[in-house]
């Protein structure tokens, strides 16, 4: 009993210093949800200036900065209202889909 318990409360550890993983993103499904972001950073991510380009980043780094945005943690006036309305799924989604394109 006690070393189920141990094992349980080791593993959970292990998952929170790793950081909760967010669900795969689903590239089609990410193109649909980022017409609006085509104006800022260009539709096929290459940015548009003064705005950064997305072509190139991982799902993975878009994600993390889109949580970055949604929770504060980083200010953009910009990007912090629209990341508000992104639930987890869409920003897996948006990530998944600009980690397709080429540079």
């Amino acid at each position: 009993m006690k070393r189920s318990l141990f094992l349980s409360v080791g593993f959970s550890a292990l998952l929170g210093a790793m950081g909760v993983a967010h669900a795969a993103g689903d590239a089609q499904a990410g193109k649909a949800k980022t017409a609006g972001c085509a104006g800022c950073h260009g539709v096929n991510g290459e940015g548009v200036a003064p705005y950064p380009p997305l072509v190139g980043w991982s799902e993975e780094q878009i994600v993390e900065r889109l949580q970055e945005l949604k929770s504060g943690k980083l200010i953009d006036p910009v990007m912090n209202p629209m990341a508000a309305m992104l639930s987890d799924q869409d920003m897996a989604d948006i990530g998944a889909y600009y980690a397709t394109l080429k540079k």
